[in-house]
């Protein structure tokens, strides 16, 4: 994105697909790698049992693990490009339902977390700003420091023995109704509203001291006028950029918040997928969550000239 060097919203759109497609093939290629790699025998995992030299040369056999790397990567990609992502190794399912179901539970559990620490870090930090140096600002800075600083884990527990042990007011794990969704939605935008309201707060006061800014304070425009028309949506863009930035986090870093509210979420499958070696559900997993994350921050960059026409694509 830059001023000059236009295109069409269409052309820059495909341009950027066309570069997910190769980007995917790198992460899938990695990954594929680190599982070839990781020490120990798939074969025992898949037999769940002890099974003889010749059951083991079987198993490798049908599954393909006594090919190359490079013949196994292109054997998936084969798949991939017919639209199949293989069965899983272990229960010898599909791996594309598991995956988009558990993806489900993580899209609505990034999306409350998103949701919830936007709002609250836009409205903190603005707050923040036009009262900076307050014992308002002190206090909110203070607050915040401590969210960064304490690890979400300790967040989780500290919720769960409040509100669900003490309180009773929600249930400690699993999913199902909008109860389910509170505890671990503020657990995960508990970090992130911290370091939105900072990143607002400088964002803003960086934009109130434009000589815009003061332009239109000096013409009598009303100060609510003035922080929405002019400050906010001068800082939007970083905010943006940022909010871009943490669904990717959101979507593929919430394997902590899932495993400590037992949430059946896409990154307690592909731990759990992992610790069985099960490749292929592994790499739906990777594939589906980078897909996501691909999307949104294209999505991100195209808002950039909603709010911005001085930005052009390029």
């Amino acid at each position: 994105m830059r001023a000059g060097g236009v295109t069409s919203l269409p052309g820059y759109v495909v341009r950027r697909l066309l570069g997910m497609v190769l980007l995917l093939a790198g992460i899938t290629f990695i990954v594929f790698g680190m599982m070839y790699l990781a020490p120990g025998d798939v074969t025992v995992m898949i037999a769940a049992s002890s099974p003889s030299p010749e059951q083991v040369a079987a198993i490798r056999r049908d599954f393909g693990l006594d090919q190359p790397l490079w013949v196994q990567y292109g054997m998936f990609l084969r798949r991939v490009a017919q639209g199949d992502l293989g069965d899983s190794w272990i229960d010898r399912r599909p791996v594309m339902p598991q995956v988009m179901n558990a993806f489900a539970y993580t899209l609505r559990l990034a999306a409350a977390a998103l949701v919830l620490s936007a709002v609250l870090g836009a409205l903190g930090g603005v707050w923040s700003a036009i009262r900076h140096g307050s014992t308002a600002d002190e206090t909110i800075l203070s607050v915040t420091l401590l969210g960064i600083s304490v690890p979400i884990f300790v967040t989780g527990l500290l919720l769960i023995y409040t509100f669900a042990f003490r309180l009773g007011w929600f249930p400690t794990s699993g999913a199902g109704s909008w109860r389910h969704l509170v505890l671990p939605a503020c657990t995960l935008a508990s970090f992130l509203t911290a370091y939105n309201v900072r990143m607002t707060r400088a964002c803003m006061l960086e934009v109130l001291g434009q000589d815009y800014v003061r332009t239109a304070r000096a013409k009598g425009v009303a100060e609510r006028w003035v922080l929405a028309r002019h400050a906010l949506r001068n800082a939007l863009i970083p905010m943006i950029t940022v909010v871009g930035l943490q669904v990717g986090l959101l979507l593929g870093g919430s394997v902590i918040t899932e495993t400590v509210f037992g949430y059946p979420g896409v990154g307690q499958l592909v731990v759990s997928a992992i610790s069985a070696r099960d490749t292929p559900l592994v790499q739906a997993c990777v594939l589906v969550t980078a897909s996501g994350f691909i999307l949104v921050n294209l999505l991100v960059d195209v808002s950039y000239v909603l709010i911005d026409p001085r930005i052009r694509l390029t």
